[in-house]
């Protein structure tokens, strides 16, 4: 893929690659691994630097977060 990023603008491919990554984990399409294989980082370093552009690294729907949590109230040992 190419993109042309006018030289006016204070953006390098590093940062523009570490966006889509970010992106695309925030949306479900690639794994915390395949972000940070994308970027050249471990997956560490790459979790730290979601949070730093405010992008959680627990990326579960909040409707199964729900049902979760209704499930292990009716759950008794």
């Amino acid at each position: 893929m190419i993109l042309n990023i006018p030289d006016t603008i204070d953006f390098d491919a590093q940062e523009a690659t570490f966006i889509l990554a970010a992106r695309l984990y925030e949306k479900s399409k690639i794994t915390i691994g395949q972000g940070a294989e994308m970027v050249g980082l471990s997956k560490m370093a790459f979790m730290e630097m979601l949070g730093k552009y405010g992008v959680s690294i627990f990326n579960y729907p909040a409707e199964e977060i729900n049902q979760d949590t209704k499930n292990v109230q009716g759950y008794h040992r």
